[in-house]
């Protein structure tokens, strides 16, 4: 189940080292010469081992050592969740014909923390690889989902007119790029048009282009202003991580607010999160919507909680339960749950994700194994933090399938 073509991956490693080696070199040379500053150098040189397996974990833990961040503080009136009740986990879970013990798995993909929740109850708790519950964690791709529910809020205020209105309404810098012409549910949905290449695994892809950019601190909005259009808008569902920055410019310039002070007043407040959250940020200050979030286990729990209960917390609506309804179902015809090439592809909602099969499951994902996982059928929210370096080399996304198959077996 977990064999893995090492040469190949070797290979592959040793060339990103050398191009990040010479990259590196020449940045430094620059710096000599006064035109990159000190911390650029050393985000760089990070980059360069950062998902290294001796690394990954201390890496998704210290990110605010790491990079510029902008803190979401904790709720002055915290709302505590209950103590964990210790439940056992099974012992070992099926995918198709295989069968996976449970242990070997979380040890495989470097669990870092996990929790179920169910029936009012967190029915276990784990840390591994030196994690404990005051850790932050990089939330990657889940951190989409969180500017969603902030788009929605945002939304139900009148702040943002409609979803119906165009990008460049509130970015006309955008007008004449990929995004003229997308609307913000395009943009919710995924289906930008845009031309953008997502694949980790290909060193040159758009989305390891966009990472080494953002590397050197560089404006999110300029690199969004490069992009060009492949397909008419609103027509296929095609992942393109930049559409949330984009979400996030809009929700900046409709609210005239930052993300995190945004995000601290309308969401983390209402919640009563228990630790502070941090935002990386580029140097404009602009936080990297999607997908530089770091949040602890619990508080993570309590945004599942809170779509659980259609947005509310402790019987108040927080996110209005229209836009839980709509963020989490596949509305359109492009975006459903479907099968193409053999594979089973997962619905998308505005920034959550529909599993093949689903009842009423809906998910948030984020590269290296993320998920808070919500089956409101069975009452439970599962979170799952990992620092699962293979993942970038997962074709196959047998690592999300695995994932699936372990929370639906711990909810039977």
């Amino acid at each position: 189940m977990f064999e893995a073509n090492f040469t190949t991956q070797l290979t592959t490693k040793m060339i990103k080292k050398l191009i990040f080696s010479f990259l590196l070199a020449l940045f430094i040379l620059l710096a000599s010469g006064g035109l990159i500053y000190r911390q650029e150098i050393y985000q760089l040189s990070k980059v360069l081992t950062f998902f290294e397996p001796d690394v990954i974990s201390d890496n998704f833990r210290s990110i605010v050592d790491i990079f510029p961040t902008k803190k979401v503080e904790k709720s002055n009136v915290p709302s505590l969740l209950p103590s964990p009740s210790e439940q056992q986990l099974p012992g070992s879970f099926r995918l198709g014909d295989s069968i996976v013990n449970t242990r070997d798995f979380f040890d495989h993909t470097l669990t870092d923390g996990f929790l179920v929740y169910q029936d009012d109850s967190i029915r276990h708790e784990y840390y591994g690889n030196g994690f404990s519950e005051d850790d932050v964690h990089i939330s990657w791709s889940m951190s989409k989902s969180v500017v969603s529910a902030l788009i929605g809020i945002a939304l139900d205020e009148g702040a943002i007119s409609s979803i119906q209105q165009l990008a460049t309404d509130y970015l006309p810098e955008l007008a004449g790029t990929g995004y003229d012409g997308v609307t913000i549910k395009n943009l919710l949905q995924m289906s930008s048009g845009v031309r953008f290449n997502e694949d980790y695994g290909d060193f040159n892809s758009d989305i390891n282009r966009m990472g080494r950019y953002f590397a050197l601190g560089m404006p999110m909005a300029e690199f969004a202003a490069t992009l060009e259009n492949e397909n008419p808008p609103g027509t296929v569902n095609h992942y393109v991580s930049i559409d949330t920055q984009v979400l996030g410019m809009i929700l900046i310039k409709a609210t005239g607010q930052g993300i995190t002070e945004y995000m601290k007043t309308k969401l983390w407040d209402p919640i009563g999160a228990t630790s502070d959250a941090y935002w990386i940020a580029d140097n404009t200050g602009t936080e990297f919507a999607l997908g530089g979030l770091n949040i602890t286990l619990r508080d993570y729990a309590r945004l599942g909680i809170l779509f659980l209960d259609s947005g509310r917390w402790k019987g108040k609506q927080v996110v209005p339960e229209e836009w839980v309804l709509n963020s989490t179902r596949p509305l359109d015809p492009h975006v459903q749950p479907r099968v193409s090439g053999g594979n089973k592809l997962d619905g998308y909602g505005y920034q959550w994700w529909i599993p093949y099969g689903a009842n009423d499951e809906f998910n948030a994902q984020g590269i290296y194994d993320q998920f808070i996982y919500v089956d409101p059928d069975k009452d439970a929210v599962i979170v799952k933090l990992s620092s699962n370096h293979q993942f970038r080399t997962d074709y196959k996304r047998i690592y999300k399938q695995l994932s699936v198959a372990l929370f639906r077996e711990i909810l039977e």
